[in-house]
């Protein structure tokens, strides 16, 4: 099965060149449908006929990005050697409220580019 999700360029080109290997997202109804083995195809909202298409090869899931940023290595989740100090799970709050974040959990979906 195939799964569309739309990125901002700077991820979009991250996930390109392989830096970034892990997708953040709320585990709400759309992504719960997502299984390993199935594809991502990656819209750049810069460029909406630029794309990627990724197989999914693992799912991480937790109750809150607080957990997700202690287990898994946030250099694979698009974080760089410039800012992974200041990595904050906060960081996801621009993206989904706590109150989603409550009510779903969240998701790393680790994907291998095709």
């Amino acid at each position: 099965m195939e799964h569309i999700m739309k990125l901002n360029l700077s991820p979009f080109q991250k996930i390109q060149s392989g830096k970034k290997t892990i997708e953040l997202r709320l585990y709400d109804e759309k992504r719960r449908k997502i299984q390993i083995g199935d594809n991502i195809r990656f819209i750049n909202t810069d460029n909406p006929s630029e794309t990627l298409v990724a197989e999914v090869v693992n799912l991480f899931v937790f109750d809150s990005f607080e957990e997700l940023y202690r287990k898994l290595p946030l250099l694979e989740c698009g974080y760089t050697d410039q800012n992974i100090k200041t990595a904050s799970p906060k960081d996801m709050d621009i993206y989904y409220s706590k109150k989603l974040q409550e009510q779903y959990g969240v998701v790393g979906i680790q994907i291998r580019l095709i």
